[in-house]
């Protein structure tokens, strides 16, 4: 009775109401549409056949997942509106791709239905394999704390109930693990369009009343006399700098046109005409999903007044416990637990398909059948399920959430890049290079901050990121060029 008295304190039996309501729905949605998936590329991909329409709705829907809200108002916090220029550059990027078709446009008219897909047409089926390989290490990688901070996120909104940290991460978990592998891409992409709404409404709603509670003047009056210039310039800020914006541009290419679960709703698709379309629309949702929560996280910092008793994390949802009223909460505490699973059967479900579809097939010695690739997948998923509640609770680094994302993600990028890139625009490399560009993006884990404290690197993250990519995009040439001595000594 106790621990049911603390429960309700903490939140309003109104609020907790709308919360089950919603998620009670989802998994309606969820039952209802799994008869719908009939093969594996129905699974997958939805068999391509998604509309503009619901094809933004859903870009936006992963792309502004809880991780996202979170880890932008983490930089919020500890960046001022100096952070903001992470969402220009996100949105200017998007937006010349879907202007320009580069690269995306292509890979649809390829009819692919993953970027290790497209290694197998260009380079050939080991790279295919070996791609898919770094792209999944990349991703679960870069996965790896999403659980912990969805579970930071509940935490913070529920205070002490008597439940710790890693039994929400757990319950989390099974609730996003049940859901996953319901219905595939199909009841994704749906509750992404579901998710959209509610969170749009309610980060919108969590806005003004933000600003109706420490005035607008009063905001950017605190920061320039507490602050200083480091909060409006992110050349002068210490967080940031000419390195770290360079390093922006080219994450905002690859949050858009690289990273499978955009890329995977490109291919889903109906033609390379409706993914222009997509991208054109997506560049606004992939600049609000910087700007807002990263907004809120410099009233939450305003709020508490720079407390270092918050951790940076926890602050822009304790900051909504604060001001939100009764319903409001319930609202906005829904769309995040609808981001968290939109992003999580996003990312599960992509992984777990590539490693089924460019991995496990092509090594298979026979032809395996959809119902066989699907059962894999939800395997799969239950796996990476684990994985991701033990890396949540046991990694102990002190990267910020945005910094451990960039760089784990870059063991798989930085050689991605040029594989596609210039895989799709240039003669000049084939599979030898490739072979290279890929084994380089290894270099990136250097970034992570408890190998740079092991070997005692004074060098920014951002920076070894840059070199990386530099690195990867000279050997694809240079394997290209020389790789008949590096790998078969001239043989032709």
């Amino acid at each position: 009775m106790h621990l049911i008295d603390r429960y309700i304190f903490s939140m309003h039996l109104i609020d907790i109401a709308i919360i089950a309501i919603y998620v009670l729905a989802i998994f309606l949605i969820g039952f209802l549409l799994k008869d719908k998936v009939n093969s594996f590329s129905d699974f997958m991909i939805a068999n391509s056949k998604i509309g503009v329409g619901l094809g933004v709705a859903s870009m936006a829907g992963t792309e502004l997942g809880l991780i996202t809200v979170m880890y932008n108002a983490q930089q919020g916090w500890t960046g001022y509106f100096a952070s903001f220029h992470i969402g220009l550059i996100a949105f200017l990027v998007t937006l010349s791709v879907g202007l320009s078709g580069f690269v995306i446009s292509k890979l649809r008219d390829l009819n692919v239905k993953s970027i290790p897909e497209f290694y197998n047409l260009r380079y050939g089926k080991n790279i295919r394999i070996i791609g898919a390989i770094f792209l999944v290490l990349g991703g679960i990688l870069n996965m790896g704390l999403f659980l912990k901070v969805g579970g930071v996120f509940l935490q913070s909104i529920f205070k002490n109930i008597g439940i710790g940290l890693p039994v929400i991460m757990l319950i989390l978990l099974i609730l996003v693990l049940l859901y996953t592998m319901m219905g595939g891409m199909l009841s994704v992409i749906v509750t992404d369009y579901i998710q959209f709404v509610i969170l749009s409404i309610g980060l919108l709603i969590s806005t003004f009343l933000a600003i109706h509670e420490l005035g607008w003047s009063n905001i950017f009056n605190y920061l320039e006399n507490k602050v200083g210039e480091v909060a409006f310039n992110p050349v002068s800020n210490p967080d940031f700098g000419y390195d770290y914006i360079v390093w922006m541009v080219i994450l905002g290419f690859v949050s858009c046109v690289i990273w499978p679960t955009a890329t995977t709703r490109a291919l889903a698709m109906k033609d390379s005409k409706a993914v222009k379309k997509q991208y054109i629309w997506s560049s606004i949702s992939f600049l609000i999903r910087f700007i807002i929560p990263s907004f809120l996280g410099i009233c939450a910092f305003i709020y508490f007044n720079g407390s270092t008793d918050i951790d940076s994390l926890g602050g822009m949802p304790s900051f909504l416990k604060e001001i939100l009223p009764v319903g409001i909460l319930g609202l906005v505490v829904a769309a995040m637990l609808s981001a968290f699973m939109s992003t999580h059967d996003s990312y599960l479900l992509c992984w777990s398909t590539i490693i089924t579809n460019d991995i496990i097939s092509p090594l298979s010695r026979e032809k395996m059948s959809s119902s066989r690739k699907i059962f894999i997948s939800r395997i799969i998923i239950v796996l990476l399920g684990i994985y991701i509640l033990y890396w949540g609770l046991f990694y102990k680094g002190s990267d910020d959430i945005w910094g451990y994302l960039a760089i784990t993600g870059s063991v798989y990028f930085s050689g991605a890049i040029s594989l596609v890139v210039l895989g799709l625009y240039s003669n000049r490399v084939n599979k030898y290079g490739a072979y290279c560009s890929l084994f380089c993006g290894l270099v990136s884990l250097l970034g992570l901050g408890p190998i740079k404290d092991y070997l005692g690197l004074d060098i920014s993250a951002s920076m070894i990121g840059l070199v990386t990519l530099a690195a990867s995009v000279f050997v694809m040439y240079f394997g290209s060029f020389y790789g008949q001595v590096l790998f078969d000594g001239g043989k032709s």
